[in-house]
C-alpha cells in the first residue's frame, strides 16, 4: 500500500505544458513539491525509500527519487550515487539533482543555514572568509569545502581550489562536481594528466556528465592516449 500511495501522490505533480504562465505553474509546483514532501515525511522512512530507489519498478524507482531529493539526508549519499547508473535516464538525471539537494543538507541545521548565507554574500571574498569559518567549525562538512573550491576557482586561485576539491574528495568519494573541478583546475594549471585522471573519477561516478567524457576524449588524444569506456 505504501508503495502505491508514493507512485499516486508522484503522478499527482503538475507536468509543464507549453500555455502554462511560468509564474503560475511554478507557483503551482512549489505548493504541490511541499504537500509531496510532507506526505513523504508522514508515511514512509529514509530507509524504505533507498529501498525503493534500489529494488522498486520504475514507477516507483522515480517517485523515491524525489521523495529523497526532498527529505534525504547523507545516509542516502551512497544509495543515490548506485543510482546515476539506473537503466533509466530520467532517474539518473534526478539522482544527480538529489545528490546536490542532500549535499547541501550535510550538515546540521545551522551549519547548512550558514553555508546557504555565506553563498548570499556579494563579495567573493566576504564568502570564502564564511566559508572558512564554517569549515573551521564543521570540518566534516564536505559542500563547505566544496563552494569555497568553486569560488577560488572562479578568482584563479587553483591551487587552494584543488586543495579543497581534496578534501571534498576524501570526505564524499561521490562527488562527482568536485572530481571534475579538480579536472578543471588541472587544465588551467597544466597538468593534463592529473586533470585527465580527476575527469575519469569523475565519470566512473557519474558517466553521463558528456561534457567531462568529451574533455577527456580530447586529454587522450592530446596526451596519445587509448580512450577508456568507463560506461
Amino acid at each position: 500500500m505504501q508503495c502505491s500511495l508514493l507512485v499516486e501522490a508522484f503522478a499527482k505533480l503538475p507536468q509543464p505544458h507549453p500555455s502554462d504562465d511560468p509564474d503560475l505553474f511554478r507557483a503551482g509546483l512549489q505548493a504541490a513539491m511541499r504537500e509531496f514532501r510532507d506526505l513523504v515525511r508522514e508515511r514512509y522512512t529514509e530507509g524504505t525509500l533507498q529501498r525503493l530507489l534500489l529494488f522498486g519498478d520504475l514507477s516507483n524507482r522515480r517517485a523515491a527519487v524525489m521523495a529523497l531529493a526532498l527529505t534525504g539526508t547523507m545516509k542516502s549519499n551512497l544509495v543515490l550515487a548506485r543510482a546515476l547508473r539506473d537503466p533509466d535516464p530520467l532517474i539518473r538525471d534526478s539522482a544527480a539533482d538529489a545528490l546536490w539537494d542532500v549535499w547541501f543538507r550535510g550538515g546540521t541545521s545551522e551549519q547548512n543555514w550558514r553555508l546557504q548565507q555565506a553563498l548570499l554574500l556579494n563579495d567573493p571574498q566576504a564568502s570564502i572568509a564564511a566559508l572558512a569559518e564554517l569549515i573551521q567549525s564543521a570540518p566534516t562538512f564536505a559542500e563547505a569545502y566544496n563552494q569555497r573550491a568553486i569560488l577560488y576557482y572562479q578568482r584563479g586561485e587553483f591551487p587552494p581550489a584543488v586543495s579543497d576539491c581534496e578534501a571534498v574528495l576524501r570526505l564524499n568519494p561521490v562527488h562527482f562536481g568536485a572530481a571534475s573541478g579538480l579536472g578543471h583546475c588541472y587544465l588551467r594549471m597544466n597538468r593534463p594528466r592529473s586533470a585527465l585522471r580527476a575527469f575519469r573519477q569523475a565519470v566512473e561516478i557519474y558517466p553521463d556528465l558528456t561534457e567531462v567524457q568529451e574533455a577527456i576524449r580530447q586529454l587522450e588524444s592530446a596526451l596519445g592516449e587509448e580512450h577508456h569506456d568507463l560506461e
